[in-house]
């Protein structure tokens, strides 16, 4: 008798069972990350506010810094930005310490599902000078989040993300926490505009 190999897939929303360790660009929706990523919580859901501070919510505000950065980024650029955390639509936001104990098996799942996300939607993986803005602009998210939301002290959000970078308040206002239905709702809006442009 054989054993039944465990399961590595996951049904989504929308119908489709995608396979996690071996994940097909085919069984990628657009709809499944925008409704998974709003209601995944940043920072383990250890944020001030009445909402969650999501991973949409701080994909749109990890866009919005990389366009202040790189004020002329093609619609490419800008679905990279918007979808850099994609992944964690279905496998969480792990905090950045647990991401380094746990290691290469969880780097690696991760890996793979942003590769997919990428061919679904017709992007080429990034430039490595494009992927260290990318890098960049998540770290000037995660500090001010780490001050307006989670507690941190400007010298203790500077020792781990890197110093604050001056940013126009649109940019800032999107550091407020929303209801999941907005988050969603706005992160399927921008993706859109992108991918029309």
């Amino acid at each position: 008798m054989s054993a039944v190999p465990p399961r590595a897939w996951q049904r989504m929303l929308s119908g489709r069972r995608l396979d996690l360790l071996d994940p097909s660009p085919l069984d990628i929706e657009l709809a499944d990350i925008a409704h998974g990523l709003a209601r995944v919580a940043r920072w383990n859901g250890q944020t001030a506010g009445e909402h969650v501070f999501s991973v949409a919510q701080h994909s749109l505000l990890v866009e919005a810094v990389g366009r202040h950065l790189r004020p002329g980024c093609t619609r490419a650029e800008g679905l990279e930005l918007l979808l850099h955390d994609a992944p964690e639509y279905v496998i969480g936001d792990i905090i950045s310490p647990l991401k380094g104990a746990i290691g290469d098996a969880y780097r690696g799942v991760e890996r793979r599902l942003l590769s997919a996300i990428r061919r679904r939607f017709g992007l080429p993986a990034p430039d490595p000078a494009f992927a260290r803005l990318v890098k960049r602009a998540d770290r000037i998210a995660a500090h001010v989040e780490a001050v307006q939301l989670a507690g941190f002290s400007e010298s203790e959000a500077a020792r781990y993300f890197g110093r604050a970078e001056p940013l126009p308040e649109a940019v800032l206002a999107l550091a407020e926490p929303w209801p999941t239905a907005a988050a969603q709702a706005r992160y399927l809006d921008r993706f859109t505009t992108l991918a029309a442009a």
